[in-house]
Formats: C-alpha cells, sequence, structure tokens
C-alpha cells in the first residue's frame, strides 16, 4: 500500500443473535471494517457446542467465499477481526481470532491494540506454554485462560491487571460473547443491537453497515458479557485517566463514525477550518489528498473562501495485493494511486490538505506529481500536529529515528518535500476543532508524554519485527 500515513493495527466485531446469519452479518461488518487492517481477516463462530474459525491472508472479500460463510454460519454467536500487524509479523499463524483452551472450555479471541509488556508475560508463561503466533493476542488470550475464576468474567476481571497497554477485545465462548476495554480507553469499541440481539465493533459504522442500532460506547475499564440472559457490565480495573488515541479522529476512524458523541466527518472539517485560520494563504484552489483528507480540504475551503475541487483522483482498486509491481511500476510510487487533474491544476496556486507526515517517503510524490501537473505554487497544509515521538500502542508510525519531524524543522521539513510552504495544525487547534477536553486523549505522538511507562529507547516493543 502507497502511504505515509499511520497505520492502525485491527478492526473487531462480534455479534449474539439466535435466528441470524451470524457468520454472514460478521462478514459484512468487517467489511465495514476494512479500511483498519488489510493484512488478514478471521471469523469464529459458536453453536453452544463448539467452535468454528476461518481465518486467511488478504482482504475480508479474498479470506471468504460463499461456503466458508455456509459452513460457519451453524451458530448464534460470532466474531470476526481484519488485521493490520504491529506485534507480530505478517503471516498466517498471526491471523485472528485466535483460539485457546482453558479449565472452562474453548475460548476465542480478537483485539485491537497493543500490550507493551506482552514480552514480558510471554517469557513467563513460556515453560508452560507452547505460543504458536508472534502476537501479543495470544499471550492476552493466555493470560486469561490461565487465569483463576469459576467463570470466564471472573478470569478477565484477574488478567485485566496484569495487561498493560491498549487492548479492545471481543471474546466468544460456546454461550457467549463479551467485550473488554483497556482501563485507559486507548482503542475504541462500541455497543448495538439488531434484531433482538447485540453486537459490539470497533466503529459506529459497522453497526450502521450490518443494520444495528448503535447504543453506546464501552466504556474504558469495562466488560460486557451477552448470552442468554441478555447483557451485563461490570468494571473491571478503573482508571481516573482517559487517553483515547487522538488519531482515531484525524485518520484512523471512518469519517462516518461516532466516537465520544462526536462525527468524525464534522471534526475533520473543523480541523481543516481552523487550519485556514492558523495559515490562510493567496491561492486560487483547495484540494486534499483523497479520501482520508477531503473532510479537512472541505473545511479549509470554507473557512478560507478558496473554491474546493477534486484534484487527485484515486484509483480505488489499488491496495492489498499478493501481485508484487515490478521495477519501473514501484519507482512510479503515487502515480499507480493518484491521477492529478491537469486542466484543473495547470497554472494554480494550490492549497494542499492531509492528514499526517510520518516518514515524508510518500509527500515529496505528492508534491512532484503536482507540479508535473502545472501547479505554480504548492501550498501543503497538515491536519495533524508534527510526529516527533513513536506509537507504542497498536499503531504503525515508525521508530523515532525514521520521523522527519523528529530529524528536521518544519522549514526543513518544507523544502525536503519540495512544497512551497508547509502548515502543521497546533496542538491547541486539534483539541479545539475535536471538541472534547485534551485530557481524555493520547497526545504522545505528539508530546512525548505517555499515559503509561514505555522505553523510549527501543525502535519498536515487539517480539518479532513484521
Amino acid at each position: 500500500m502507497i502511504t505515509d500515513s499511520p497505520r492502525e493495527s485491527c478492526g473487531i466485531f462480534g455479534i449474539f443473535a439466535p435466528g441470524e446469519d451470524v457468520a454472514r452479518t460478521t462478514f459484512f461488518g468487517l467489511y465495514a471494517l476494512q479500511h483498519r487492517g488489510q493484512e488478514s481477516a478471521g471469523i469464529a463462530t459458536s453453536d453452544g457446542k463448539g467452535l468454528r474459525v476461518r481465518t486467511g491472508m488478504g482482504l475480508v472479500a479474498q479470506v471468504f467465499v460463499e461456503d466458508d460463510l455456509a459452513d460457519l454460519n451453524r451458530g448464534h454467536i460470532a466474531i470476526g477481526h481484519t488485521r493490520y500487524s504491529t506485534t507480530g509479523s505478517s503471516r498466517i499463524a498471526n491471523a485472528q481470532p485466535l483460539v485457546v483452551e482453558s479449565d472452562l472450555g474453548t475460548l476465542a479471541l480478537a483485539q485491537n491494540g497493543n500490550v507493551v509488556n506482552a514480552s514480558a508475560l510471554r517469557t513467563q508463561m513460556e515453560p508452560s506454554y507452547k505460543f504458536y503466533s508472534t502476537t501479543d493476542a495470544e499471550v492476552i488470550a493466555q493470560v486469561i485462560a490461565s487465569s483463576f475464576g469459576y467463570s470466564w468474567e471472573d478470569k478477565i476481571l484477574r488478567a485485566i491487571p496484569r495487561l498493560q497497554g491498549a487492548f479492545s477485545l471481543v471474546l466468544l465462548t460456546r454461550e457467549s460473547l463479551i467485550g473488554v476495554r483497556d482501563p485507559l480507553g486507548i482503542r475504541p469499541l462500541c455497543l448495538g443491537r439488531l434484531n433482538g440481539g447485540w453486537v459490539l465493533a470497533s466503529e459506529s459504522c459497522a453497526l450502521d453497515t450490518v443494520g444495528a442500532q448503535f447504543l453506546r460506547e464501552v466504556e474504558p475499564g469495562e466488560i460486557v458479557v451477552i448470552d442468554q440472559r441478555g447483557v451485563r457490565s461490570t468494571m473491571g480495573t478503573v482508571s481516573e485517566q482517559r487517553s483515547l488515541c487522538v488519531f482515531e479522529f484525524i485518520y484512523f476512524a471512518r469519517p462516518d463514525s461516532l466516537i465520544n458523541g462526536r462525527l468524525l466527518y464534522l471534526a475533520r472539517q473543523e480541523m481543516g477550518a481552523q487550519l485556514a485560520r492558523e495559515y490562510p494563504v493567496e491561492a486560487d484552489l483547495v484540494i486534499a489528498v483523497p479520501d482520508s483528507a477531503i473532510p479537512a480540504g472541505i473545511g479549509y475551503a470554507k473557512e478560507s473562501g478558496i473554491p474546493f475541487s477534486e484534484g487527485l483522483i484515486k484509483n480505488r482498486y489499488i491496495g492489498r495485493t499478493f501481485i508484487q509491481p515490478d521495477q519501473r511500476m514501484r519507482e512510479m510510487g503515487v502515480q499507480l494511486k493518484f491521477n492529478p487533474r491537469m486542466e484543473a491544476l495547470y497554472g494554480k496556486r494550490l492549497v494542499v490538505l492531509d492528514d499526517s507526515i510520518v516518514r515524508g517517503t510518500t509527500t515529496p510524490r505528492v508534491v512532484s506529481l503536482l507540479r508535473k501537473a502545472g501547479a505554480s505554487e504548492i501550498h501543503m497544509r497538515i491536519s495533524a500536529p508534527p510526529i516527533r515521538y513513536p506509537c507504542f500502542f497498536g499503531v504503525d508510525m515508525a521508530t523515532r529515528a525514521e520521523l522527519i519531524a523528529y530529524r528536521k524543522t518544519v522549514d526543513e521539513i518544507a523544502r525536503f518535500i519540495g512544497a512551497t510552504s508547509l502548515g502543521y495544525l497546533s496542538l491547541e487547534g486539534l483539541v479545539k476543532s475535536v471538541g472534547l477536553p485534551s485530557e481524555d486523549f493520547c497526545l504522545a505522538c505528539f508530546t512525548g508524554r505517555y499515559p503509561i511507562p514505555v522505553q523510549l529507547e527501543m525502535d519498536k516493543l515487539v517480539m518479532e519485527r513484521p
């Protein structure tokens, strides 16, 4: 995938709905969450007697065919997962849901996030348990399965204090669907209602896709157990601190999702408007790097009075593929993904909106593409502050040495990417645009202040480099 934006780790989905086609519903729920991960996908189902699991490498539509869904659809409970690898390499053994055994029976687990002490926990358990994957998800599953308890709820309550970091989970047992969110609430998880059944998902857009009604978000530290008796909630480890990843608002989540009561499309529009206030410029046209920066581009245009237009046409069939481009096509880079509208751009002074610059590998190519299309000026505007610190909580955001904003000043970055000018949204402007208190968010990639202690000298907190 040709991108320089941060990449999120996973999308998760779960359903408890007797009488419904739970496998097919999960398939479409994962389809709506495909933007959160494109390397592997999987679905596990239960009929109250046993579990069935199907996982594979690639996009959701590549992994599952009609026969798979028919075989999985012998039950009334299901969980699903679509993955981008941050902890653990991209291979079939790391595809989720993962299945483990315990004294209470079989447990399937799908995770979004990254547990920063997974390596230490794995070392503790290796003498008594053989690990089959290199992911922290299997560590989490085994911590839960091996914890003492007369119910899954008891086991989870004892396991959560041992886990440090980000983890939104959906768990499948023979008889129940369980949702868990870490005490800091770093990764999102929401609850919905579907024809008498219940649905859990990373984002509300997945509920909309399957026709479920959004009820509420799962609270940080909350355990939601869904079975034949209905829904019951237990608060596990409680933290006064809240640390939702702010990049859910900037980039990760779909713009039609609702998080913390805010529609992301409107928040991203306001980021663009705030950029226009902070970095005004005389220009002829506002464009955005599709698709994630489009709401911010529209917001900038409305606030500045400069017309907005599509300047880059995206090839929407470019994505994860097992067919690798040859050397000539690799060198073409962004031309595989974007085609400039030369008739609209020639001779124009452009304001170009994008959501982030991480390593600085893609942005120079975008600027070059626009120059070749005849743009006379290119004023880059980024709807996030400069990223100067890596993420340890489930986002693939490069090592600190690779982050261009750690190594260069804003003026140096502007020269490096070939832009006429460059403006990043201020941290204060970002928080104002989101419309929620700054203390509700993890802002560590901008500030270096992490919600839990991490070892910054480590390049990556992984057990195996992808």
